[in-house]
């Protein structure tokens, strides 16, 4: 009896691990940039970070922000967020160490 609760309690830990991270991966920055309809486009986006040397793998909307995957001028991969209607730089961050945040973000 008593293995059986020792391995539910390991179970449901594991479980709960599994969720919570998720959550804990998305959302360093959030962005208060009204309506979808009055932002700039991502592929506008990309194309600005491409002529200043940056390489895009892949970007999306993550906390109402432009989040990029790729790697910046100077070659390091990195995880960055920017304002979709200014693309005002907001975090950039590498391998879960923050490299940049602008204040107040």
């Amino acid at each position: 009896m008593r293995n059986i609760s020792i391995l539910t309690l390991a179970a449901a830990t594991a479980i709960a691990t599994m969720s919570a991270s998720p959550a804990s991966a998305t959302g360093k920055v959030k962005c208060e940039a009204g309506p979808q309809s009055g932002w700039k486009t991502r592929d506008a986006l990309e194309t600005k970070l491409k002529k200043q040397g940056w390489e895009v793998r892949k970007s999306k909307v993550d906390g109402g922000c432009y989040e990029v995957y790729g790697k910046t001028p100077e070659g390091m991969k990195v995880e960055a967020y920017f304002h979709p209607v200014t693309f005002e730089k907001l975090y950039v961050g590498r391998r879960g160490k923050e490299l940049f945040r602008k204040k107040g973000y």
